[in-house]
């Protein structure tokens, strides 16, 4: 068998926007997403890949701004190698495709259809292109079906879009199809696209999800499984006698992460702010925090004020409102130095005495607002 090498990349999104990004913000996210495919031209070159294959969902959407699209199709432009485009369901080969346009470059090819395309000596590319934003059916079954085993010395990629059958509803690949083709030799390798975290898929070792060369979305700390949490790479395949090896390259500048913490002590607020502290390149980080518990007046002041020196430095940095409990509980000192006489002395004793109880406790709290206020 030949030995080749490529690059497998996938979820580029270009023209994509944050809600969460200030213009400042998104204008450096932008930027970074296209200095992405620069870097996969240069690992290309390094690594001696022959061409590279983008499985899917080049361009966020089929209507992207002059400006986003004509530097795109410059980068593009600049790939010292062939590229070879899958259009996936944010950029499926409908009538309006942008994808057309750039496929007008020396080096970049269309994947139009399920026809066999030649690649080089002894290699061929085979596609299952979305031709509508959903797809129907199981168009890497419809495109590997009708190919027979391959003649010794040839190698067969297959490049798809779309998710396994164990995936859920949207889901519309047959991964024990696939796997079949495999061990037969119809293909060597599936490139896929559409989740954005690389991720090796069934027991082969031969199906891939390269993920998005920049994040998109958020890595979840808290929550099993994370979210997008291995995005930032693109995957360098190499196909010969002994197998498929492929190599993670993070590519990525970005990070996106979703962070809980437990605030009851001025303890733990140094504690939640050493963790934002840490984050290595602030102005491309973007967090978003959910805080649980209750603190004390002068504790809750230092988190509030900690917060509005560091926003500024993220890309972005906010509150998780709905996952947000944080309450203020003034500390016994903080309520004898209210200075209160007559009733509300005696009316602040008896609620302290009685501070265990859930009732009392939330009585504090209104006096010690209501007082402040007075104040």
């Amino acid at each position: 068998m030949k030995t080749i090498k490529f690059l497998h990349t996938s979820d580029w999104q270009l023209g994509m926007t944050r809600w969460f990004l200030s213009p400042e913000a998104q204008a450096r996210f932008e930027e970074d997403r296209l200095l992405a495919i620069a870097r996969l031209g240069e690992i290309a070159r390094e690594r001696g890949c022959e061409f590279i294959v983008a499985a899917g969902d080049v361009f966020e959407h089929n209507s992207l701004s002059q400006r986003t699209f004509g530097r795109a199709k410059e980068a593009l432009s600049k790939l010292p190698v062939d590229v070879y485009l899958l259009p996936g369901n944010h950029d499926p080969l409908t009538a309006d495709s942008m994808l057309r346009s750039v496929a007008e470059l020396p080096n970049v090819h269309l994947i139009e259809s399920a026809a066999v395309i030649q690649v080089g000596d002894g290699v061929e590319l085979v596609g299952a292109p979305l031709l509508t934003k959903h797809a129907a059916t199981d168009l890497v079954a419809a495109a590997l079906s009708p190919l027979e085993p391959q003649p010794s010395g040839q190698v067969r990629i297959a490049v798809g879009h779309g998710q396994p059958e164990s995936r859920g509803a949207e889901a519309n690949i047959d991964l024990a199809f696939v796997e079949h083709a495999l061990a037969r030799r119809v293909i060597d390798y599936l490139a896929l696209g559409d989740t954005h975290s690389t991720e090796s898929v069934g027991t082969s070792g031969k199906v891939w999800f390269s993920g998005a060369p920049e994040t998109t979305d958020f890595y979840d700390r808290d929550t099993v499984g994370g979210g997008e949490n291995n995005s930032g790479n693109v995957l360098v395949v190499t196909v010969s006698e002994e197998g498929v090896e492929v190599e993670e390259i993070p590519v990525g500048r970005w990070t996106f992460e979703a962070i809980g913490f437990d605030v009851n002590t001025a303890e733990d607020v140094d504690a939640f702010f050493a963790a934002l502290d840490a984050y290595p390149e602030k102005s491309r980080t973007v967090v978003k925090y959910a805080l649980r518990g209750t603190l004390g007046v002068s504790d809750m002041r230092r988190l509030e004020q900690g917060l509005e020196e560091r926003e500024p430095v993220f890309a972005a940095l906010y509150e998780r409102a709905r996952l947000t409990s944080l309450s203020v509980a003034p500390s016994q000192d903080e309520l004898m130095e209210l200075e209160l006489s007559g009733y509300a002395n005696d009316a602040l004793h008896e609620l302290l005495e009685r501070s265990e109880d859930e009732t009392a406790a939330d009585a504090l709290r209104l006096l010690f607002r209501l007082a402040k206020e007075r104040v």
